[in-house]
């Protein structure tokens, strides 16, 4: 059985969209790659049209025995624990320095285009800015996590190898297809939830004098609009790191005042304590520097966080999650 592309965490917020955007595009010959476990993540593969689907572990051993990768074109590698405040570092190594390694040296050895996932988590606090064209030497992550992503964008240009794949540093993408994710489901879902049960949204409190309550920033991306640079990248054949974020950083107020628009709602928020574990570890502003996409050519516009929020406000009420 021969596909043409293989997404691996195609059960996941940005794979799932991926593979529709695939699919609204004529193209149906995909493998999904995942762990479906006991999340509720299977939810995101119904509707979509794929061949096959194969478990994460079961894909590694196949691929190492060099089978199914011979036969693709394309590997978008979005597969990876996504979860901020994992503290096993030895599983994120595993799971996503140690994997995304094997998998791309096998595309490149075959002769396969690779696009994998990075974040934006390695970009730290944002001492050094947030500029894909820098040198990402430089950069220090936060979290573990972060840092399990910095590790494989720093062995990809160590060894010359981010010349022939490209990896995607996805800023805070949110939409319909992340129910699965618990606690790192975005503020927008989060608070959807809030509000319908207590009538307002919950905001932490800022710990910076230079930022008001509710005023920290973001740069805060619709998952159909990251689907789109995805597949854009990856057809057009554009290697190294690119960020995927809107360009514009946007305050936890404005999310919300969005939030109860899209919802006809008054605004009511309550701001709370910020845990204790995440004082160090919080991102007060995050802004993608977009020249290096925009000087490629992409031209598609971007969906305002207004019209995004109410895209997902009328999905998540029509499918009541």
């Amino acid at each position: 059985m021969s596909f043409k592309y293989i997404v691996t965490g195609g059960a996941g917020l940005i794979g799932s969209n991926v593979v529709k955007e695939l699919n609204q595009n004529g193209e149906n010959r995909i493998l999904i790659v995942d762990h479906l476990g006991n999340s509720e993540k299977w939810k995101n593969l119904t509707g979509l049209s794929f061949v096959d689907y194969l478990e994460k572990d079961d894909f590694l051993a196949r691929i190492k025995k060099d089978e199914i990768i011979k036969d693709i074109e394309y590997c978008i590698h979005l597969g990876a624990c996504s979860s901020t405040t994992e503290k096993d570092a030895t599983y994120l190594i595993a799971n996503n320095y140690e994997y995304t390694k094997v998998l791309s040296l096998k595309c490149i050895e075959h002769k396969k285009r690779f696009l994998c996932a990075s974040s934006a988590a390695t970009y730290g606090i944002g001492e050094n800015g947030y500029d894909d064209k820098k040198d990402i030497e430089e950069l220090r992550p936060l979290n573990m996590y972060g840092y399990s992503k910095q590790l494989f964008d720093l062995y990809a240009n160590r060894t010359g190898i981010l010349k022939q794949i490209t990896s995607l540093k996805y800023f805070n993408v949110f939409g319909y297809g992340e129910a699965h994710k618990g606690d790192m489901r975005s503020v927008v879902l989060k608070g959807y939830e809030q509000i319908k049960q207590y009538g307002k949204l919950n905001l932490f409190k800022s710990y910076k004098q230079e930022y008001k309550d509710g005023e920290q920033k973001r740069d805060f991306l619709y998952v159909k609009d990251a689907a789109k640079i995805t597949i854009y990248l990856l057809l057009e054949n554009h290697n190294g790191i690119y960020n995927i974020g809107r360009g514009v950083a946007e305050t936890w107020n404005d999310l919300a005042k969005a939030l109860f628009d899209a919802m006809k709602l008054p605004f009511s928020v309550e701001y709370i304590d910020m845990p204790e574990h995440l004082k160090e570890k919080y991102q007060y502003y995050t802004k993608a520097e977009m020249d290096k996409l925009n000087s490629i050519g992409y031209s598609f516009s971007f969906t305002t966080l207004q019209d995004a929020i109410a895209d997902y406000v009328r999905m998540l009420d029509q499918n009541k999650t």
